[in-house]
């Protein structure tokens, strides 16, 4: 009889777990009040209660429920469920789901995801500034590249110039030469 009871509080356990799992969006709303915590007493510790600072916080807190909206991503394990997000090729989970509830990790855990999400958004950042400064150096080779055969094409078409003007000026020469050379021949015909 014991062992039939411990199998029926073992299964009504598993059923309550299974009715009472929390969904997507459940995990989804205690994760964003987690971050609204988060960001409220952040920006109370660093910038004070300001309009600047409810500003700042609402421009976090959208930004952060953007990417959730996006990435966040549910394990689900029958009994209970898990979110995650994938991060740097790896997967971080941010809550537990069971029994009705959601329990994020803490506010540490979440300042170091977010910050590692800020330096990630600064890496990509500068690796495209990085890119964007090997394009247009590139860009500004390959106009020199051009300017350069420009130059040399126009060289090699003065020097062509100047070379049939050269040729020119020697048939010119010769077809002189070859005149005087026939009138002396001619003058010297008439003296003999």
């Amino acid at each position: 009889m014991k062992k039939l009871l411990c199998i029926f509080i073992v299964l009504l356990l598993a059923v309550l777990m299974i009715e009472t799992r929390p969904d997507k969006q459940q995990h989804k709303e205690a994760m964003m009040k987690a971050i609204e915590e988060y960001v409220e007493e952040e920006a109370s510790d660093r910038l004070g209660d300001n309009v600047l600072a409810k500003l700042g916080k609402g421009v976090v807190v959208k930004a952060v429920e953007t990417a959730l909206n996006s990435k966040l991503k549910e394990n689900n394990y029958f009994l209970f469920n898990t979110t995650y997000v994938r991060l740097n090729g790896k997967d971080n989970t941010l809550s537990l789901g069971m029994f009705g509830y959601v329990f994020t990790f803490d506010k540490e855990m979440i300042r170091e995801k977010l910050e590692e999400s800020l330096k990630e958004k600064e890496e990509a950042k500068t690796e495209k500034e990085a890119a964007k400064q090997s394009a247009k150096e590139l860009k500004r080779l390959e106009k020199e590249k051009r300017k350069r055969e420009k130059e040399l094409e126009k060289e090699k078409k003065r020097k062509e110039k100047e070379a049939a003007k050269e040729a020119k000026r020697l048939e010119k020469e010769a077809r002189k030469e070859q005149k005087r050379l026939e009138k002396e021949a001619r003058k010297r015909a008439k003296e003999e």
